[in-house]
């Protein structure tokens, strides 16, 4: 292998490398968000739960819209479901469309974690702007956009994103 290229060097890097550092960049953020997240009172949050919170979203989800959301299956978003529902992120409610159905809703602890995880991601994206320039951030972020399909956004990563 051959070594990767010293920050500010022009020759171009591995190809392996540039994924490591995709997923190293998504890591940071995410690690750094969830510490923070557990300083301001949220200290069981997951990154698996942070995903299902979004996947549930403000007008609430069924476990089959949960797990379509998140790219797992029905009885695997509903295991992270009874785990919202034991820390009191979420909570089963009736379908006023179909009695034969549960909706998933947040709960007010649910909204707080998702208004505080928005205001974190902020902040750190603010610290991105200011240790790479913010006319290069917004490149990066566009250059991403580009490169990367609308409908790629599935979660059924596994190790770290299920956590305990």
């Amino acid at each position: 292998m051959t070594e990767p290229p010293r920050a500010g060097e022009d020759r171009d890097a591995p190809g392996y490398e540039l994924p490591l550092l995709l997923f190293a960049g998504f890591r940071s953020l995410i690690d750094q968000l969830h510490a923070e997240l557990a300083r301001q009172g949220h200290p069981d949050v997951r990154p698996a739960h942070g995903f299902a919170l979004q996947a549930i979203g403000l007008e609430g989800a069924t476990a089959v819209t949960i797990g379509r959301r998140l790219g797992v299956s029905k009885q695997a978003a509903g295991k992270t479901v009874d785990r919202l529902e034991s820390l009191g992120y979420a909570a089963r409610t009736d379908d006023p469309t179909d009695a034969r159905r549960k909706l998933v809703r947040l709960t007010p602890r649910g909204l707080d974690a998702l208004a505080r995880s928005a205001a974190i991601f902020d902040r750190l994206r603010g610290e991105w702007a200011t240790a790479l320039g913010a006319d290069r951030l917004r490149a990066m972020e566009s250059d991403l956009r580009t490169v990367t399909p609308p409908d790629s956004f599935g979660l059924d990563a596994a190790g770290w994103l299920a956590g305990p």
